[in-house]
């Protein structure tokens, strides 16, 4: 009776999986350990409960362009216009606040706009020859420019209280957007881990070829992780806009290399050999850690960039290591 109640409510299965997520990921948790332990050590306030939950919101517009990077780079894919589309769906934001539409139809134009720019990503992706790697790198340059010439370079200030809370409130001591960034993991963890979408994800990273043998539409997977892609773009840059009082065309600019970075860094594979939504959290978590820290320790931010595109090609080196491993090459 007690082993059943115990299967029915997944314990040892949960046990297990914690076991297993501790061991592939000792290594990097033993890393973001002894950065805290350093930077807690050159700066006291490091570890106080109102840095921790400064630091997990700052983190989570990293994470809701994470989520979905995770997803296309398992799927053998990459997404170059995200920090694009955020800017984008910021100004939009904005400029549709200033105009007096309500606040519940702003956040519904912008996830279609968000839908609308992943489609077109997906849509070109899964039905021509061209590499993800072009085809998001043209459309990065494209939305930049549209948030440009749609706000001719100025910054659309927001004063609506209502929109302003969904970034900047909180639940007890827990900012929204980090209650935002744990559903939207916990989704993505379903997703990946208990639905036959996720299976066909990590089929189509693996094989592509093998997967379309198996019966699975190669197509509407890589349609369906772009258009993921364009609504997480959609929360990150409302949310982006709400705590930042403005939608401003210069939002963004660089936030496709951190959510890449955090991929990698949490054990997501470049080469669509697999990868997990906890792994790019904590890959995440060590891209705000080193920030806050930095920040804390009063390093130049010219050296704190440095310092991360070191932590990125690290990272990088060590997942080319493992596919050469992988592949019996070395």
């Amino acid at each position: 009776m007690k082993a059943d109640i115990i299967q029915k409510l997944g314990i040892r299965n949960f046990g297990s999986g914690v076991a297993a997520y501790l061991r592939r990921n000792a290594g990097i948790m033993i890393g973001l350990v002894l950065v805290c332990i350093v930077i807690s050590i050159r700066s006291p306030i490091f570890l106080t409960q109102r840095n921790i939950m400064n630091v997990l919101r700052q983190i989570s517009t990293n994470m809701y362009l994470a989520t979905s990077m995770t997803l296309i780079l398992i799927a053998g894919g990459i997404d170059l216009s995200v920090g694009s589309a955020l800017a984008v769906i910021g100004v939009l934001s904005g400029t549709l606040l200033l105009s007096g539409i309500s606040v519940p139809l702003v956040i519904i134009i912008c996830l279609i706009a968000g839908v609308f720019i992943g489609l077109i990503n997906g849509i070109i992706i899964s039905r021509t020859t061209l590499p993800p790697f072009i085809v998001t790198f043209s459309m990065m340059s494209i939305l930049r420019g549209t948030a440009y010439v749609y706000t001719g370079g100025v910054t659309a200030r927001i004063d609506n209280p209502v929109f302003i809370n969904l970034g900047t409130g909180y639940l007890g001591i827990v900012p929204l957007p980090v209650i935002y960034m744990l559903v939207i993991m916990f989704i993505v963890f379903l997703i990946l881990n208990k639905s036959a979408l996720g299976r066909h994800i990590y089929a189509t990273g693996g094989n592509e070829r093998a997967a379309i043998y198996s019966g699975i539409n190669v197509r509407r997977i890589r349609l369906f992780v772009y258009i993921f892609s364009g609504v997480m773009a959609s929360v990150a840059g409302m949310t982006l806009a709400a705590r930042s009082y403005s939608g401003n065309p210069i939002f963004g600019n660089g936030a496709e290399m951190d959510a890449i970075a955090a991929c990698v860094l949490g054990g997501v594979s470049m080469n669509g050999d697999g990868g997990f939504i906890g792994g790019t959290f904590i890959g995440a978590l060590i891209i705000g850690v080193l920030n806050n820290g930095l920040n804390l320790m009063g390093i130049d931010s010219f050296w704190q960039t440095i310092l991360k595109g070191v932590v990125i090609l690290v990272a990088v080196y060590v997942d080319y290591l493992k596919s050469l491993k992988k592949a019996g090459i070395k």
